[in-house]
């Protein structure tokens, strides 16, 4: 298939045409499970063979470009000794996961990582329809920077998700110095997680309403209960079972995916992506709300690991309410900020 440029695509082809298999995972390492497909292919490479406006929305937590994925990296982390992935103390007994060491970043793999998002947000923006949404996993050290280099690369700012969950990160005393300044901790503790919400901008002159009807793209799902879809969602640390089944530094938990993988498709139609797989779970929770999702990794090892996680990943049931959200004023509200302190 020819690429087109998306002005020139007409309704009927945007509206009506189905993309072959072939068409989607191109000539990659390809396993089908259920109506998704794992891909074993770099993202950046993926993206640009891709037919343009093929993609309805991309959910995805990307490596942030520099370090953490590095063989070398990823070794010192599984021998426990550091690297770019901090060790933290354990917390009454409780050993903690390792997490990357951002504030280790000098000013040039900042600016790495500014031209890496940059350059994956023009790849992004040319596969997706017009009015496409991207749900992007950030963190509070390097979320604005991200967000800035998404924008450059012509993706549309269109606010951040808050994904609310009490987590044991930050909050640590000085390191080596922890009983000289007892009463001091470096970071704060982490209780929230931000997303980066963005959009393929529409066409000019279109309204959302004509996106929707051309494009099948251009809102966000209301929740199954007939809400708006919020953008502070209460979370649970990924739990135990689901860690068991993908032993991935970043998954992220099943009852908070499926909720975001759903709103990413207005008219609950449509292809998702995530060019950076890792365990598989987006995979996972398309396919567990009857959801198409492609999985994109490029690691041998993750893109192993994902195809056997997603259908285990897929078959739960998890254990928070897919459409809990937090709404000023409920219960739900108040026990989970209490529950953060």
């Amino acid at each position: 298939m020819t690429a087109i440029p998306t002005e020139q695509l007409t309704t009927e082809q945007l509206t009506t045409e189905q993309l072959t298999t072939e068409q989607l995972t191109l000539n990659y390492t390809t396993q089908a499970i259920g109506g998704s497909f794992a891909v074993h292919a770099d993202s950046f490479e993926w993206l640009c063979r891709l037919p343009e406006a093929a993609l309805h929305a991309i959910v995805t937590d990307p490596p942030y470009g520099v370090k953490e994925y590095e063989e070398d990296q990823i070794e010192k982390r599984g021998k426990g000794i550091g690297g770019v992935w901090r060790i933290p103390q354990s917390f009454d007994g409780v050993t903690r996961s390792p997490v990357p060491r951002f504030t280790a970043l000098n000013s040039k793999e900042r600016k790495q990582i500014q031209q890496f998002f940059t350059e994956w947000a023009a790849l992004a923006a040319r596969a997706l329809r017009p009015g496409g949404h991207v749900f992007l996993a950030s963190n509070s050290f390097l979320s604005q920077l991200v967000f800035a280099a998404l924008v450059e690369g012509g993706l549309e700012f269109r606010g951040e998700l808050i994904r609310l969950v009490g987590t044991l990160r930050g909050g640590d005393r000085p390191k080596g110095a922890e009983e000289e300044f007892s009463g001091v901790c470096s970071f704060p503790r982490g209780a929230y997680e931000p997303w980066g919400l963005l959009r393929k901008p529409l066409l000019p002159g279109m309204k959302v309403s004509d996106c929707l009807r051309e494009y099948g793209t251009g809102g966000l799902r209301r929740t199954e209960g007939d809400k708006p879809f919020s953008d502070v969602l209460a979370s649970e640390r990924t739990p135990r079972r689901e860690r068991a089944i993908a032993d991935h530094p970043s998954i992220k938990p099943q009852s908070f995916l499926r909720q975001i993988v759903r709103a990413s498709l207005p008219l609950g139609v449509g292809v998702v992506a995530d060019p950076f797989m890792g365990s598989g779970s987006t995979v996972a929770a398309a396919e567990a709300i009857g959801a198409q999702c492609i999985g994109v990794e490029k690691r041998a090892l993750y893109y192993d690991l994902a195809v056997k996680a997603i259908p285990q990943l897929r078959d739960l049931n998890p254990a928070v309410p897919q459409t809990m959200t937090l709404e000023r004023g409920t219960r739900e509200t108040d026990e989970c900020c209490l529950a953060l302190l």
